[in-house]
Order: C-alpha cells, then structure tokens, then sequence
C-alpha cells in the first residue's frame, strides 16, 4: 500500500478579469542581477538591500493567501521593478508576515497538530560496539547544533535541529537583519547563467566559515560579519558543469595537535576542478603537509582530465580521521564516463587511505594498478554522506549510472549500488550493507538528500529521504528497515528494455510524499489554449503512472521529476517534539529517448567532444544529453512546462512543506510553500502575492523555539513557519534567490539565523553574493 497525502489538487483561481497567473517560472536571469561590491564586505542593516528595489519602493513582503482569496486593490500591491534592476544600498529592516495561517491538511485534525513526544533515547547518544577500535578522531564532535553550527547538517547526526529557544512565534516579528555579508564572487565572462552557489557556512566559536560559488573559502566574524580571511584556490570557469555550486565545508581538529600548531583545526573542501583543498581554520593559510601545499588532485587514476565532467559540490565527510568524498560525474553524457568511486584520504596528510570501487573493490581498495583507472561510468555520490563516528561508518547516498535512462549495459555490480544507501567501514573503505530504493533505477532517482542518524524505538538508526517520496528508517548497523517496506508489483514495462525493467520496487509503508498519479484533468495552463495544448501533449505521451519506464516512439511523463520529492536540502527533525519536517517539490518531467540516429543528426555530442571555450554548463540535466555508448540521447522537459507560455502543465502547487509525527508517520500539517509574486508566464513576474506552492531548492532549519526557518522556493522570501500549525508568522524579502539551507547560532548570549540569497540558474532565481543574518533587536 502506497501511503499518499490526501490533500486534493486545489482548483484554479479566477478573477473577475480572467484567470490569475499561477505559474512557477521565474524572470530571468542574466547572471548580473546583483552587483558585485568590495570584495568581502560586511554591510549594516541599514545598507541591506531589499529584493533589489529602491527605497521608495521598499514594502513588507507579500502575503501568502490561503485559496480563493479576494484580489487586493491596487494601491496594496506595489509593483516591483523588473528583476534585472540591479539593487541599491537601500535601508532596510526585516518586515512582520502577512502570512495567513496554513490549512491542515483534510486527514489532519486539530488534535493532530500536537505530535507525541517520543522516548527519551530518541537521540541519546550511541555507546560504540564491543571490540571497535578508535583510529584518531576529532575532538568534541558533538550529537546536536548548539551555540556553534560545526556540521553541515547542524550536528553530527545531521538533524538540522538547534537547541537555541531565544527567538519565538511571540518575539519573531521582532526579527532583523543584524548583518549582510557579500563575498563579492558573481559570475563573469564564461560563468554567466551558471551561478547555482547553495552554500550553508558552519559557526565555530566566533566564525562563520564558509565557500563561494567558485570555491573561494571565506571566514567571517559570527556577530559583526567582518571578514578574518579568504583564500581563492583559483577555479577556471571551465570547470563548472551544470553550475557553479559549493554547498559547503568541513572542518576536523587533530586531537594529537599542540595549542597553536598549524592546522591543528583546518577547514576542507572539495572543489569544482576535482581538488581536495585544506587551510588553517584561524588563518586561512594552506595546509602545507596535507597533499601537495595543502592540495590534493582527485583527478588521480580517473582518465583523462575533462573540465567540467568530474566536479565536487557538496562538503567531504570525516570520520575517524578519514576526510571521504565522492564527486558530481555529469550526467548523460557516455557510459565512458570517469568513475563514481569513493575515496577516502588522511586528514593529517592527505594520503590515499583507501578506495571503493563498486566494481572492483578488492583489486582498486589501494588505487588502481598500473596504467589501469578505477572503473568507468559507475554509479556516484554526488550529495553530502553522513557519518557515525562510534560505529566508524560512512553512509553514502548513491546516484545511478553515469546513462540515466538506460540500462541495458549495465554490470550486475551497478545494479547493486545504484540508487542506493551504501554504508563504509570508514577505516578500510569495506561496504558493510546497502539498502536500495530502486531497482533498475532508468528515472534518475539518485538519492540526494542527506541521511539523518537517530535513535528509533531503542535501536540507533538512520533515516533516509528519495527523490520519489519515501522515507526510511533503516537499522544504523545492519541496514535492515525497522520501519515497514512493501512492494510495488504489477509496474508498466515499456517496449525499449522491457526485460532490464524490474518487476516490482520497494516502497515505505511508515511515509511517502508520493501524490495521486496525474490523469488527464490534471493538465492546467495559463488560458484556455495553453490548457487545450497541455492535455493534447498528456494524449501523446505514455503514462501508466509512478515509475512508467522511458520510451522513445512516443515522450513519457516521470512523476515525480528528477527534482523530487525531496533533494539535497534534506529534512529537519525536531528531536524534543518528535516532528520530521520535509520540503519537496510536486512537479513532472516530460522525457523523451531520443535514437542515436537522431542524436547524432542534432549534433548531441558527449563533454569531451564539445568546445570547452564555451563551457560545459549551458543546458539543464537532461536537456538533449547524448549519453554516448548508449542505443539512445535524452531530453527532459524539466517541470514539463507549455512551449507556449512557459508555465508548468499542472496546476498547483509544485511544491509545499509537510510536518510528520516520527511516532507514527502520519501527516501532522501539510500547506504549500511559496507565493506567485515572483513567478509568470513568459517569465514574467506576476506580482501576485497569493500562496500557491512553487518548486523549491534547498532545506529548513528547525529550533527549539518552536519554528522552522525556510527560504527555498522561487519567490525570494525567508520564512518562519511555527512547527505546531504550519503557520507563517514571519517573512522577509531576500535581495537573490534563496536556495540554500539556513542556520541558527549563538554568539554572547544572542541568537542568529542566516540565509545564503545567492539565487539559483536552474531554479531561474536572481543570483547574488549575499549571507544575510538575522537577530532580535
């Protein structure tokens, strides 16, 4: 059985003028929305821009309506200047919500909105087995976030959760910018249209540490947002594949260090040109003994050296001692496509500790032998992994196959690993078990959320989030579901390799946000034609529901698209109140495989044919990839919008925000996440500030005080939401898009959250350079 939200498609809304503009497309961007200050400066609140518009025009944000509202008159509904106004030096304060409270959804009574507290172990920490030994460990690794925020996921379970209780649905109105930060990294020359930075810094004591788009390290003052240091390894713009991306670093102090060494804490990251990169944390100095001057090549035993087709986006894991990585291969463009493989490095030193190699892990656990390189076009971790430092384990979430949508070629050890949790002893680099959330996965439902560790019912266990919806709990050490897992049987097989596609897939009984499969009432558009356009489209294309395989006679609609479900944001746990808080998207693709013949006639050539002067990041994934060695090229329709306004073929929402009883399972609320104000047809902004769910990039943030922090939709608005209700108590207008993942810290006994607004070109939100802390007065 498919657990489902059972919340209905809302109807159109109309005004008394016709039909509102109820769309997900963002003006575009051009890749300047934003000027480039000072280097690394610091501005006051007084000097924040406000969503790019001149003082005159500065307004609160607008309000989230709940549906079929009354249109607002037209003096409450100031125009904004076009998005590409860049944004002036403008006083600014972070403005009260106008949010109106979220529905429940219909399964969600009022007695539901309190979630059960679970037992007291929820989060207890775990004593390590009997007989493990410890290698050397960094020291003080903390369960939970606190003061400081020194993971990527909050703490080292990767909850997203902070203790800190000082700002609350009574006092956050009261919130305001205490600082902007602008790192001064935008794009230039062949970088335009690529920008997508998605970065979260760490706070560690009084810093804030963090990377730009281009893998600049930067670290800055917790409480004033004055730089300390940068250090610029020096990326080429050739090297960014579908965008410039940093969503993070990792830092690791050597406990067998002295009180003043060099490096004795040190600040590592994985680069878009496939480096290792480690500096002082104190003073942003190389690492001279780690690698070669505190660098270390990950192109080693890969092949040929392609630029923008081997890149590292997301923060290393490090676990006793051990700095593990993985890497983003491009997708689809050849089955000869450098390895997935996973490698682990000393974190003094940075020597090879260790590799795993999927295909071969015995004959590659040293580096391959020589004149061989570890094993082509295999599935790859392109996400950030977790790690328990008690049990020495690295949890990797796995992508699939370097060809998505086919895979007929395909080795029996990728049909292993693909889309699936593999967990690493982290001290050798031995798989110890893998849980798998789709056989034969051709949808590109590679898992890209980061797992969260937890204690479920006694048992230290972990749960994972997918592309497709469902959420597991899985047994930490085994890997055996302690939550109950069913099949799904009697699955369409399609005529392009009905023999490779699986008879049935696993599916979580505990939750899903998988939706209803569409049917063809569901096509939506802008006017009557758009409409008429849309369902004439669903007619042509094969859709026999969740997981219809690819075709090539005919397109195929996937739901959900390749976007989610749930993405690299994650989910946030509320350990005290026993509430999983999860954002996702709600939108199709519309695939077609396209015969080599085809492909070739188009000229879809695979990254290593193309003229690299151009760059590599020009197209969205799976827009005319040629995935080379293959019987067939791919293009997707990202969100399946009309050709001919733009707008999705679905009515809304695209996206919402979900809280889930960890007790039960069941939906405590559930409301859609981001208003039209920013969204269009013809990319055009609509300025309508009515709350219809848009898609979203990016995760939330959950504190002791009782609310989620949350940017990520397409609409340029920071939110507070209040955990019990759903709720919007709060909001502000960021100056760029705000796909990122938030934070919360203290700093003498204030607390801050902070937001990166650095837009996003795949989600078609203004870029910009801005981390933006907020704080009571």
């Amino acid at each position: 059985m498919i657990l489902r939200n059972p919340a209905p498609r809302p109807a159109m809304l109309w005004l008394s003028t016709g039909l509102v503009v109820l769309g997900m497309t963002a003006a575009p961007v051009s890749g300047q929305e934003a000027p480039t200050p000072e280097t690394g400066t610091a501005e006051s609140p007084e000097q924040s821009p406000q969503d790019q518009a001149p003082a005159d025009l500065v307004q609160e944000p607008p309000a989230e309506d709940a549906p079929d509202p009354a249109p607002p008159a037209a003096e409450e509904t100031p125009a904004e200047p076009a998005p590409t106004t860049p944004p002036a030096a403008q006083e600014t304060q972070a403005q009260p919500a106008e949010e109106p409270p979220a529905q429940l959804s219909p399964d969600a009574s009022e007695a539901q909105t309190q979630a059960q507290p679970l037992p007291d172990s929820f989060l207890e920490p775990v004593e390590p087995p009997q007989g493990t030994s410890r290698a050397r460990a960094a020291a003080d690794l903390p369960r939970q976030a606190s003061e400081d925020w020194p993971f990527w996921g909050g703490g080292a379970d990767a909850t997203r959760y902070s203790p800190l209780d000082q700002i609350t649905r009574d006092n956050v109105g009261d919130l305001e910018r205490a600082f902007v930060y602008r790192t001064g990294d935008m794009p230039e020359g062949t970088a335009m249209g690529k920008y997508s930075p998605e970065t979260t810094p760490l706070k560690v004591g009084n810093d804030l540490l963090m990377c730009s788009a281009m893998n600049v390290l930067i670290s800055v003052d917790a409480a004033s947002g004055e730089e300390n240091w940068r250090f610029d390894p020096g990326v080429p713009n050739e090297a960014i594949p579908y965008g410039a991306t940093c969503r993070g670093v990792a830092i690791w102090t050597d406990p067998e260090a002295a009180e003043g060494d060099a490096c004795a804490t040190k600040v590592v990251q994985g680069t878009l040109d496939a480096k290792l990169v480690a500096v002082d944390a104190a003073t942003g100095d190389p690492c001279v003994e780690f690698g070669e001057n505190g660098t270390v090549d990950l192109w080693q035993d890969l092949g040929e050296r392609v630029p923008g087709w081997y890149a590292v986006t997301a923060p290393p894991a490090i676990v006793r001692g051990i700095i593990v990585t993985g890497a983003q291969v491009k997708d689809g463009q050849a089955e000869d496509a450098p390895s997935g493989v996973i490698r682990g490095y000393d974190a003094v030193t940075g020597e090879l500790a260790w590799a795993w190699d999927l295909a071969a892990p015995e004959e590659m656990r040293d580096g391959p032998p020589e004149g061989e390189v570890y094993t082509r076009g295999t599935p790859n971790m392109w996400t950030t992994a977790a790690t328990d430092e008690d049990l020495g384990y690295v949890y990797l979430p796995m992508g699939n196959s370097s060809v998505d949508y086919y895979g007929s070629n395909r080795s029996e050890a990728e049909n292993d690993y693909a889309t699936a949790l593999v967990a690493l002893d982290a001290t050798t680099g031995e798989a110890v078990w893998h849980f798998q959330t789709v056989r034969n996965d051709v949808w590109d439902y590679d898992l890209g959320s980061q797992p969260t560790l937890l204690d479920y019912d006694g048992t230290p266990a972990i749960l994972l989030p997918s592309k497709q919806g469902d959420i597991y709990i899985l047994d930490r050490e085994t890997g055996e579901p302690l939550t109950p897992v069913g099949e799904l049987s009697g699955l369409p097989k399609g005529e392009v390799e009905p023999d490779y596609i699986s008879d049935t897939q696993p599916t979580s009984e505990w939750h899903t946000l998988l939706q209803p499969p569409l049917e063809e009432k569901d096509a939506w558009g802008f006017t009557p034609l758009d409409q008429l356009w849309c369902r004439i489209q669903f007619r042509r294309a094969n859709y026999e529901g969740f997981y219809t395989p690819p075709s090539s006679e005919r397109p195929w609609i996937q739901y959900p698209g390749y976007n989610g479900g749930s993405d690299w944001g994650s989910v946030a746990l509320d350990p005290e109140r026993g509430v999983l808080i999860a954002n996702y998207n709600d939108v199709p693709n519309y695939n077609r495989l396209i015969p080599r013949e085809e492909a070739d006639e188009r000229g879809l050539q695979p990254i290593y044919a193309e003229d690299q002067s151009e760059g590599s990041g020009d197209n969205a994934e799976g827009a005319g990839d040629p995935q080379t060695g293959s019987p067939y090229a791919i293009e997707v329709n990202a969100g399946w919008r009309s050709e001919l306004t733009d707008m999705p073929c679905v009515e809304p929402p695209y996206g919402g925000i979900r809280a889930i009883d960890m007790a039960t399972g069941e939906t405590l609320w559930d409301t859609p996440i981001g208003t039209a104000r920013r969204n269009g047809p013809f990319g055009i902004p609509s300025m309508l500030p009515f709350k219809i769910g848009t898609p979203n990039n990016g995760g939330s943030v959950v504190t002791a005080g009782g609310l989620i922090f949350i940017a990520a939709a397409t609409d340029n608005l920071f939110r507070a939401i209040d955990i019990e209700t759903g709720e919007t108590v709060w909001s502000d207008v960021l100056p760029a898009g705000g796909q990122a993942n938030p934070i919360a810290y203290e700093v003498d006994g204030k607390q801050y959250v902070m937001i990166a607004a650095t837009g996003h070109h795949f989600m078609e939100t203004p870029i910009g350079d801005y981390l933006i802390a907020y704080a009571l007065p």
